[in-house]
């Protein structure tokens, strides 16, 4: 998970209006990620309740599992952003090794906080947690070592890919650092054509052991990080036509809309946790990117608009707490069950729902407060 104010803000490119500034904090986005947040919870609550199982609405609610493109398209914006500012004014990107000690300072206290949780005190984990699932959960290796995503910490398999992704990231910067000053307008193209590049990944005969799947790792991701990716080069370019185009919320939402209406088909999958075919899953991951640009091309390329309910308190804070929402829910998901006799998949979505956030929200903000927010503003004084 990001912030939506980037520390590593670089020169203003050229031609961009003061509203496009790199560094300056766009509201809108926390609210997008907390929106994106709550459909996580969402999509797992109702298939733990058996509401995926609807006639109609149970593949709408199946679907919200495209949150996650927001949340990789909003981790791809936010930190190749320098980057890509910093190629078209020719300026010096940021420090890989400060950029991956602050991103590790963000994501582990609290993700370990919660593992240790999960593993000592949720009896369905702790009967089965052996050294391997210890080490594995602790290293975000869970998606590489089989049969080591365990209860009240399954979700984490995305973490694992948006970890990855971190490590890769100064590499590609890398990859692309020629590409500068006037070079730069072929940033936009490469950056697309690396995401189309990806979509093929599960069209490949990758060999894997028995309870492993290479379409849990990041390459098979790597096209929804590389739509945050393009959104940060479309923004630094001084083409106002563009902007006003694909920052135009009437027709990027519906957009948007559209393709996640369409993903609730057997274009991108099958019903459940039935792999597909290749092409479903690529089908899947163009309808995801679809979706991730649509809902996030008007905050980012159209800043100055107005959004008042994504820019409201209540989702400024929803998005601060979104990754304690994240890495909690489904272990209060768990303990839901059982405290107020409800079976599992046997209905009561609703009342489900509404009690796992209830219950998720203290601990999510009680780990913004105490583990998150305070290691964050250690290692900015003491690290810079």
């Amino acid at each position: 998970m990001t912030t939506t104010l980037n520390p590593d803000a670089g020169p203003i490119p050229a031609g961009v209006p003061a509203e496009q500034r790199l560094g300056r904090f766009v509201p809108a986005l926390e609210g997008m990620r907390a929106l994106a947040a709550l459909g996580v919870v969402l999509t797992h609550v109702a298939f733990q309740t058996g509401a995926t199982g609807q006639p109609l609405l149970g593949r709408v609610w199946e679907r919200f599992d495209m949150a996650v493109a927001v949340f990789f398209a909003l981790s791809g914006f936010l930190l190749w952003r320098p980057h890509a500012t910093a190629a078209r004014e020719d300026g010096k990107a940021p420090s890989a090794a400060r950029y991956l000690l602050h991103r590790a300072a963000r994501i582990l206290p609290a993700y370990w906080v919660v593992v240790t949780a999960v593993l000592i005190l949720l009896p369905s984990a702790a009967h089965t947690a052996g050294l391997r699932v210890w080490v594995s959960n602790l290293a975000l290796l869970q998606v590489f070592v089989p049969f080591t995503l365990t209860d009240g910490l399954t979700q984490m398999w995305s973490l694992s890919v948006e970890v990855a992704f971190y490590l890769i990231l100064p590499l590609l910067a890398f990859a692309l650092v020629w590409l500068r000053g006037r070079r730069a307008r072929f940033r936009v193209p490469v950056v697309l054509g690396f995401g189309l590049l990806f979509l093929g990944w599960n069209l490949l005969p990758v060999p894997t052991p028995e309870g492993i799947h290479a379409d849990n790792w990041l390459p098979a991701y790597l096209p929804w990080f590389a739509t945050g990716m393009l959104l940060a080069e479309l923004a630094d370019l001084p083409v106002p036509r563009l902007r006003r185009i694909a920052g135009d919320h009437r027709l990027m939402w519906p957009l948007a809309l559209a393709a996640l209406l369409l993903a609730t088909t057997n274009l991108a999958g099958l019903r459940g946790l039935t792999h597909g075919q290749p092409w479903q899953y690529a089908t899947k991951m163009t309808l995801g990117a679809i979706i991730g640009f649509g809902l996030l091309a008007p905050l980012v390329l159209r800043p100055d608009r107005k959004h008042r309910w994504l820019e409201s308190r209540v989702a400024a804070t929803l998005g601060r707490w979104s990754f304690g929402i994240f890495i909690w829910h489904l272990a209060v998901l768990s303990i839901i069950f059982p405290v107020f006799g409800i079976v599992p998949f046997r209905g009561h979505f609703v009342i489900v729902y509404l009690l796992t956030i209830a219950f998720a929200l203290p601990l999510a903000a009680a780990s913004f407060a105490l583990v998150e927010e305070p290691v964050r503003q250690w290692t900015r004084r003491r690290f810079g």
